[in-house]
């Protein structure tokens, strides 16, 4: 029995080296499998004595074979590791590094979403001459050894939503969260509550957790990975890959493939080289703080000293981020610093810690988390900005956080007071005045003729409260008065209706439709697709407003191939940096911050200068205690040439969002054309006052990846803003020539007089 299962693990590792290098391999594989197939050949004519010695001369060329080839192995090796179904999973981990565990939220296949799994886990420790158990939720994906009802761990929308409500759980019960990170990315359907909107409610969520996370990454696909992944401290291990995008959806892109074409190998392999999605890749871009090495060729079932590393990392980490915010550390602080200093110091098994945090010790906690990923990607991209500027820019802040102080600290509260005690006096005057002053008119009145200008007054004021809303003088601009007119109303030409057939819309003049109209069908309300410009100048009166960080630009952090070109092309198309714009502008005397992001500039897609322009946007307006509007003109996600370095920005600036709506400030969202992808999979999509103008696309991914993802058809108005607010992603649609008329509205009943900014 004992030489069944030794040649049946022998079967099993040769077959996992041939799908890890391909079917070609190279000389090292070739000559392995052929001395493994003489030894299945002659192994039923060795003499019994000689069985042993020739198992273990085997079995030694295949340990000796897996170290040769673990030096030779490329990014895309790593891939294929990761995907193997003899990869190891979260219940190889459950089972093997912690004591005791049980599963909640589901099992197996009848779970509400199997490619998610969750477990309160017990860690158990001797400290001194008694035992300590420690809790722990777990939560990761879990991709199984092929069981194909997991999805290849790609969560969908409610099983992130059910990760979502377990985090909280543990919240409430004071216990550390550590995450697994095996996942190709989510899963792209926009069923409720949505894929993007559901990732937006858990990085806002994770952000600002106040218990320990601890995540491991082995396989972490974009939006998928963050939205488990926003810890305090985040392993890796060494045959994982963190990217932005698989290497075969990069090369898709690249190839400019369609309707389901196959990128070649050597393009694949390249682009997985160029995104430097390894482990040692991203701890040295600053984005995992530690690998945990593998055994050869990757960590299998039945490497159980792996189990007891990966084990002595994750209390590491524990220790760490506990450590760092409780007031009683000194000794064991030094221990821990040591350790991860020197392979000699103490095991993490003999350093206990204590793993519920005070309240103070929390508040520490979200600081420390705040300021660890604002200190990230801050050299993937380009700082233009000279010296004067960036003192002036380190200088404002603190000048306008003193004026707050003042403002909103000090005078505040004493405001308020006499505030309130004012409107307490005046409801007692009225309240005497009805009673006193009322009945002694009315017995006049009964001697003398009716008042007429107090008569006509009632009047004019009846006739306000009941007559239609119409907007304040200025609140929005109607007929031929655009500040701003697209380039296509100089064009003398017909445009049709895409509509024409069903609403029977006439052809119309273009000088009209781009200008007059504001590129709206006069007949249906169809709206053609406008210029960022129209918005700029039409709605946020950017003739007159004060941009700031222009100087910050896009660049190529990872120097991948042709893009220093595609970068400068953009640059001169646009006249453009980066393709956010930030500015500060008045709107009918309500000062606002706003940050867009613009379709003509590669997309709109978000990288490590969009991300950091978008941050300080929301510290400037938080430190100027203004409302906070993000304008998406248009954005195709996050910028895949930029690697990690792009979608490090979704918990970052998700980070930077819910910092601001703590603080008390107002962040409205307003989408136009093609909103998809990481953006709105997290700080757009996780504002409590999201819009849409009518002509918007939002959702987590194309239609075109959907299909080729699920392999379902996707219809023709799945990503409409109508669907988006049928399921509660947009709180409401707007046409574009109401749009600065209700942007006001918002300011003054959504923010009203009470907001802070105010």
């Amino acid at each position: 029995m004992d030489r069944e299962k030794r040649l049946l693990a022998l079967r099993n590792r040769l077959a996992y080296v041939e799908d890890v290098f391909g079917p070609d391999g190279n000389d090292s594989i070739r000559v392995l499998k052929a001395r493994a197939a003489e030894f299945l050949e002659r192994l039923p004519h060795f003499p019994q004595a000689d069985v042993e010695r020739e198992f273990r001369r085997i079995e030694e060329l295949l340990d000796f074979s897996e170290k040769k080839l673990e030096k030779e192995l490329t990014p895309m090796d790593r891939v294929r590791i990761v995907r193997h179904p003899q990869r190891i999973c979260l219940k190889d981990i459950l089972e093997n590094v912690y004591d005791n565990y049980s599963e909640i939220g589901g099992q197996g296949e009848y779970n509400i979403d199997p490619s998610v799994l969750i477990a309160r886990a017990i860690i158990s420790r001797r400290v001194g001459r008694r035992v300590v158990n420690q809790p722990v939720l777990v939560i990761g994906h879990e991709k199984g050894h092929g069981e194909e009802f997991r999805n290849g761990g790609s969560a969908k929308p409610w099983g992130n939503a059910k990760a979502l409500h377990y985090m909280k759980v543990a919240e409430t019960e004071n216990i550390p969260i550590h995450t697994y990170v095996f996942t190709p990315g989510s899963y792209p359907v926009e069923d409720y509550p949505g894929a993007a909107q559901q990732i937006a409610r858990n990085l806002y969520e994770m952000s600002a957790l106040r218990v320990p996370v601890v995540a491991v990454f082995s396989e972490g696909g974009s939006g998928g990975a963050e939205a488990v992944a926003l810890a305090d401290r985040r392993i890796m291990l060494s045959h994982g890959y963190y990217s932005v995008i698989s290497p075969e959806g990069a090369a898709a892109i690249e190839g400019r493939l369609r309707n389901g074409q196959r990128a070649d190998s050597a393009l694949v392999e390249r682009c997985a080289r160029q995104l430097a999605i390894t482990a040692q890749d991203n701890v040295a871009n600053g984005y995992v703080d530690r690998v945990v090495q593998e055994p050869p060729l990757g960590a299998r079932p039945d490497h159980f000293e792996f189990f007891k590393t990966l084990r002595r990392e994750i209390l590491q980490a524990t220790n760490e981020v506990v450590s760092s915010v409780k007031s009683m550390k000194l000794f064991r602080a030094m221990a821990l610093s040591s350790r991860t200093h020197r392979k000699a110091a103490l095991d993490p098994e003999s350093i206990y810690v204590r793993w519920d945090l005070s309240n103070a010790a929390r508040d520490r906690l979200l600081c420390k988390r705040y300021q660890r990923f604002r200190d990230m990607s801050h050299h993937a991209y380009r700082d233009n900005r000279t010296f004067m500027d960036k003192i002036r820019s380190g200088l404002e802040p603190l000048c306008w956080s003193l004026h707050s102080f003042v403002s909103y600290g000090l005078a505040r509260g004493m405001r308020k007071r006499v505030r309130d005690l004012a409107e307490e006096v005046s409801a007692e005057a009225f309240l005497i005045s009805e009673r006193v002053v009322r009945p002694a008119r009315k017995a006049l009145s009964r001697f003398s003729g009716p008042d007429q200008p107090r008569a006509e007054l009632g009047k004019r004021a009846k006739e306000a409260l009941t007559r239609l809303s119409c907007p304040e003088e200025g609140a929005c601009i109607n007929g031929d008065s655009w500040v701003w007119m697209s380039g296509r109303a100089r064009e003398d030409r017909a445009v049709s209706c895409p509509n024409a057939r069903t609403h029977g819309c006439p052809d119309l003049w273009a000088p009209d439709l781009f200008s007059e109209f504001a590129g709206v069908c006069p007949c249906c309300g169809h709206h053609f697709s406008m210029e960022y410009e129209w918005y700029f100048y039409n709605v946020f009166n950017y003739a007159e407003a004060q941009e700031f960080n222009a100087d910050i630009e896009s660049g190529n952090p990872l120097e991948y191939e042709g893009f220093d070109a595609k970068i400068e092309q953009a640059r001169k198309r646009t006249g453009r940096k980066s393709s956010c714009v930030t500015f500060e502008t008045s709107l009918d005397g309500v000062q606002v911050v706003v940050a867009s992001l613009i379709a003509p500039f590669r997309g709109g897609t978000v990288g490590a200068a969009e991300g950091e322009k978008f941050i300080l946007a929301a510290e400037r307006a938080q430190k100027k205690h203004y409302p906070f509007i993000a304008y998406v003109h248009g954005t195709a996600g996050i910028r895949i040439q930029e690697g990690v370095n792009g979608v490090i920005q979704m918990p970052r600036c998700t980070l930077a969002v819910r910092r601001y709506i703590d603080a008390g400030g107002l962040y409205l969202v307003i989408y136009d054309t093609n909103s998809y992808a990481g953006p709105v999979a997290s700080f757009l999509g996780c504002s409590p006052y999201q819009f849409a103008i009518r002509s918007s696309n939002i959702g987590f991914a194309g239609p075109g990846v959907i299909s080729e993802t699920t392999g379902m058809p996707v219809p023709p108005n799945y990503h409409k803003a109508y669907q988006a607010l049928s399921r509660g992603h947009v709180h409401g649609i707007w046409d574009r020539r109401e749009i600065r008329k209700n942007l006001y509205q918002v300011l003054l009943t959504v923010g009203g007089r009470n907001l802070y900014y105010r």
